[in-house]
């Protein structure tokens, strides 16, 4: 069994300090509630906003600063794992990425979103691979908000053995009903946990829609928040995930290819 939180809470555009010790007080608060593992939304520790895009952005060769020591204390106290959406500098190219800190300190930067969405490619570059999280004897697949829109994203993580997707985003208010169905469905499709950490209130000009959740290998909700701030905690159990996989055969019955089409 593995506990997991999806946290939610505003972000202010362009102040990183001011979202770090957002997201540290969140990881304290799943922490006490027992999570092991804690998601925290798309590019939250800069914000989401074009301002803050457009300016400077932390640095990938910078993860062992002290700009993160405030998660990296709340995941050692808690002996949680963190996983954080933000922009990165990488060389001479941006990325939207998502960082890990583990409990020992060591901060990595394994993922970048590789499905950019609208104006984020005037911003960033895209991922070149896909990126799995070892945690306590779980396999959780890493992605970015828009990726999770693409079956296949999910699939080829199912497919190297992750049994967990884990989403961090920002859907912009209004689209409640894709942000709840795309990742309910990649849960179905594969027969695994879906855990969705989403940005809430105003940030820059645009508000989002928070509905941070935990959705179970069938796509039924174990836990969700609506906009307020707050962390949603449900637990993982490889069960569940046995036992819906033979239930439920797409994944193991899906096919490389279906052919030619005709028209008639």
């Amino acid at each position: 069994m593995l506990r997991v939180a999806a946290a939610q809470g505003v972000a202010v555009a362009g102040e990183s300090d001011t979202n770090v010790a957002t997201a540290a007080r969140l990881v304290r608060q799943a922490a006490d509630e027992g999570a092991a593992l804690v998601v925290l939304p798309e590019a939250f520790l800069t914000g989401y906003a074009a301002t803050a895009f457009a300016g400077k952005v932390p640095r990938a060769d910078d993860l062992a600063g002290g700009w993160l020591d405030p998660l990296r204390e709340e995941a050692a106290r808690g002996a949680t794992t963190v996983v954080a959406g933000t922009p990165l500098q990488r060389e001479s190219a941006k990325t939207l990425s998502l960082l890990v800190v583990r409990p020992d300190g060591e901060a990595l930067a394994p993922y970048d979103k590789q499905h950019l969405f609208g104006e984020e490619a005037e911003h960033f570059v895209p991922g070149d691979h896909g990126a799995t999280l070892a945690a306590g004897g779980w396999d959780l697949a890493l992605s970015v908000c828009y990726d999770a829109c693409f079956p296949e994203h999910a699939r080829a993580a199912a497919d190297t053995g992750a049994t967990a997707y884990l989403n961090a985003a920002a859907y912009f208010t209004g689209s409640e009903h894709r942000r709840d169905l795309y990742l309910a469905a990649r849960a179905l499709d594969n027969g695994m946990y879906a855990v969705f950490s989403g940005l809430t209130g105003a940030c820059g000009p645009a508000t989002f829609n928070g509905g941070s959740a935990i959705f179970d290998p069938e796509g039924r909700p174990l836990a969700r928040l609506g906009t307020e701030e707050g962390v949603a905690v449900a637990d993982l159990d490889p069960e569940v995930v046995r036992a819906t996989r033979e239930a439920h055969l797409m994944h193991a019955d899906h096919r490389a290819s279906l052919g030619p089409r005709v028209w008639v």
